[in-house]
């Protein structure tokens, strides 16, 4: 399944839903609005949602005279990747993590949190960064924001039927159903859920191959990965939601057991597990 089919499925999804909901509260008037809206939506998500995402974080755009280290390892593997050099941004929390976002290469950007600035090596760094641009190389980044942005819409629109089927019903409907609108509440972050598994776990065994493959180093971004994985027990990123948890290299959410199992990322320890293969010359 190419990328530019998943992004039309996924507006597609938006305008469903956006449909059922307006049809749930005011019915035909309802349809109407819902429509005039998800077309609206979704031309925001395709040319604003990684701003929104960037914003979301407080990520401040950064040039190579502000921020020298990190520019130019970008510059350097962005010519490596044969990829247009990216916008680079710096996200002020002391939180360890990275994030790529865009709706092509040719419009991407990369975020690193000051705290992995200052406790990742330069190969290390290197391999974090590497791994970013192999997600924007693979045309991850337009499907990762726009999952990101479905997911928070769905959460609203959970909310929105609970609340409109607990108190009116609809205009158009004489017998609210308030158990329908408390399933969808409690349903819909579920799905939400579901769908950024869909996309993120397998992209990111993708973007750690590709990463190593960028930057020739695999134990780097190995090692960086036990950092982060254990700088994010240590310092949680305070603003991380769960709709855009799975845009990052390492989970920003803590959790164990079954919330675990239900992660967007896959398991730090296997990642790290193929990538020392690679190092050894076997396959991710």
């Amino acid at each position: 399944m190419t990328n530019t089919f998943k992004t039309i499925l996924l507006m597609s999804l938006m305008m469903g839903l956006l449909l059922v909901v307006g049809d749930a509260i005011a019915g035909e008037r309802g349809l109407l609005m819902a429509f005039a809206f998800s077309v609206l939506m979704n031309f925001g998500m395709y040319w604003f949602s990684s701003n929104i995402v960037l914003m979301s974080y407080g990520a401040k755009e950064v040039t190579e005279a502000e921020a020298p280290r990190l520019v130019a390892t970008v510059r350097r593997l962005a010519t490596q990747a044969q990829l247009p050099m990216p916008r680079v941004y710096i996200i002020p929390t002391e939180a360890l993590n990275a994030f790529a976002t865009g709706r092509d290469p040719g419009h991407a950007a990369v975020a690193a949190t000051e705290g992995i600035l200052r406790v990742l090596s330069d190969d290390e760094l290197e391999g974090v960064l590497a791994h970013e641009l192999a997600h924007v190389r693979h045309r991850d980044i337009l499907i990762s924001t726009l999952v990101a942005t479905l997911a928070g819409t769905i959460t609203v629109l959970a909310r929105m039927a609970m609340y409109a089927t607990m108190f009116s019903g609809g205009r158009d409907r004489e017998d609210p159903n308030p158990l329908g609108g408390l399933l969808m509440m409690i349903l819909a972050p579920i799905a939400a859920m579901l769908i950024q598994m869909a996309v993120s776990r397998s992209r990111e065994f993708a973007a750690d191959a590709g990463g190593a493959e960028i930057s020739q180093r695999p134990l780097s971004l190995a090692n960086a990965l036990r950092k982060l994985e254990r700088g994010a027990e240590q310092i949680p990123l305070e603003q991380a939601g769960t709709a855009t948890a799975h845009l990052f290299i390492v989970n920003p959410l803590r959790g164990g057991g079954i919330s675990r199992l239900f992660s967007t990322h896959p398991p730090v320890e296997e990642r790290i597990a193929r990538l020392e293969r690679m190092a050894m010359g076997g396959t991710a």
